[in-house]
């Protein structure tokens, strides 16, 4: 694989492989077996990917976060030197190089960025965006890959994708657990161990949310993923929200659910300040 720092060489090294289609896997490093799947899948697609590797500052709405945001590039070169294929493209740039002015654009997604992430994160997708469109502009790729772990994420960037009546096309792809059934995140391991002993409740509990929606109205489910989620003192929930995959507005009552669209139960949950997010498919009968 190549590792380049700079968008001039980047864009040169692309230009001079001229292979399509192109792939993109955007991270954050701190790389774990979910972004490893996703370079999977975009190798299996296409025979040329970038993988960048870019903390984004400006989607933190807590410099705590941001600040703590685990950074290990030469353990994420590492593991994608054992998927990447000799002519693939890691893209480390530092921050002069992705924003070199302020960025001051501001993005209208309607009611997509106001509900869950959106309303706890003010300005979250805002920097989504801001970065996602630059990293499109610079790589040009033909195709894009997100995990669904950020389910409220994939929805923004389609839409940003929309609105810019461009490429790229967005491959979402499945979750990646560990063996425990927590949902893979590079934030996992700033987990207290005995939290992190705790932590498979998350899933656990949404496993059995949604199952509840043939005899349970919205309220009572959410009442009992509050109640499942705090029982231990470990964990404070954030929010538990029940959404359509498209328009992601919030469920009130089960007699809202229209036929036909494929609803999600969303979670963000708070250990010792650590953020952790997961969902699962609610399947109606």
């Amino acid at each position: 694989m190549r590792v380049v720092s700079t968008i001039e060489e980047l864009q040169d090294q692309i230009k001079v492989l001229h292979k399509s289609p192109l792939g993109l896997v955007p991270t954050m490093g701190a790389l774990h077996e979910g972004h490893l799947s996703l370079v999977r899948n975009a190798a299996a697609d296409c025979p040329l990917v970038v993988v960048s590797i870019y903390v984004n500052p400006t989607q933190f709405n807590d410099k705590n976060d941001l600040r703590n945001y685990p950074r290990n590039l030469l353990k994420d070169l590492e593991l994608l030197d054992q998927e990447l294929r000799k002519d693939d493209i890691v893209f480390t740039p530092d921050d002069r190089e992705i924003y070199p002015e302020k960025d001051t654009r501001v993005f209208d997604f309607g009611s997509l960025d106001s509900v869950m992430e959106g309303l706890h994160r003010p300005g979250h997708f805002n920097g989504v965006a801001q970065v996602v469109s630059k990293l499109f502009d610079i790589i040009k790729p033909d195709i894009a890959y997100f995990g669904i772990k950020d389910f409220q994420q994939v929805a923004i960037v389609k839409e940003l994708v929309r609105q810019s009546g461009t490429s790229p096309r967005i491959v979402a792809c499945p979750i990646v657990r560990e063996s425990d059934g927590l949902a893979m995140s590079s934030r996992n391991q700033l987990l207290e161990p005995q939290t992190r002993k705790k932590a498979p409740v998350i899933f656990r509990t949404i496993s059995a949310a949604s199952q509840m929606l043939q005899e349970k109205d919205i309220p009572e489910i959410k009442e009992f993923v509050k109640e499942k989620i705090e029982k231990s003192g470990d964990f404070v929930l954030d929010y538990f929200e029940i959404v359509d995959e498209t328009e992601l507005i919030p469920l009130k009552k089960r007699t809202d659910l229209i036929k036909g669209r494929n609803y999600f139960g969303c979670i963000a949950v708070k250990a010792n300040g650590i953020r952790l997010i997961d969902n699962i498919p609610f399947l109606l009968v």
